[in-house]
């Protein structure tokens, strides 16, 4: 028996469908010296943050960051590090396969808006789900309980049918809370972890291999 009747499932983005091409903390941290390098990428993952909630300009904050740690580094080269992913063809076709037996598939996503521009303007990653949740359009973010509230309100299912799948532990709380089925996973375990994970809810896909 599947541990829940599921029509509808969230898939996260970073880590679940796709993973960065290269080392970017480690490129990031190449933009000041090395002694400061944790703490300057640290004081740049926290200026995402209002931007991510659709509060704010990243470029703008980026550029901040870099002059307040005197970095000769462009905003430029920064922020093309926000490029610098892929998605995983695996699971984007797990996601075709779902929705063609009639699971409804969103995808549920904290991102600002310049890297919200280059997945769904530019790689059309909205072709791949029924609907699409950034968290700077919502004005809300993950792990807040309201942020799946508001996914669950405008694809109109209950927590109890929906699961939420993402590879941030705080995020799985926040989704619980709201009443959600919530799964951690991240790509590194392998893609046969993830199809084990589904078929617990009885989602059935092909095989990877």
């Amino acid at each position: 028996m599947p541990l829940a009747e599921i029509d509808t499932v969230l898939f996260d983005a970073d880590g679940v469908i796709q993973r960065p091409t290269i080392d970017w903390r480690g490129t990031l941290a190449g933009f000041v010296p090395p002694e400061a390098a944790d703490e300057f990428v640290l004081d740049l993952m926290v200026s995402e943050r209002p931007s991510i909630a659709g509060k704010g300009d990243f470029r703008e904050a980026v550029a901040e960051v870099l002059d307040r740690w005197s970095s000769t580094a462009s905003v430029d080269e920064v922020m093309q590090l926000w490029h610098r992913f892929e998605a995983d063809p695996v699971v984007v076709g797990w996601i075709q396969e779902l929705r063609a037996a009639g699971v409804g598939c969103h995808l549920a996503t904290n991102q600002q808006s310049y890297r919200r521009a280059i997945m769904n303007d530019e790689r059309h990653y909205g072709d791949w789900f029924d609907q699409s949740f950034y968290s700077c359009d919502l004005g809300l973010a993950k792990p807040d309980p309201a942020y799946f509230k508001a996914i669950l309100t405008a694809v109109d299912r209950p927590g109890a049918t929906t699961l939420f799948i993402d590879d941030n532990q705080p995020n799985i709380d926040g989704a619980r809370q709201a009443g959600l089925h919530a799964e951690l996973y991240d790509l590194s375990e392998g893609l046969e972890v993830l199809r084990s994970l589904l078929e617990r809810y009885g989602l059935t896909v092909s095989s990877s291999s």
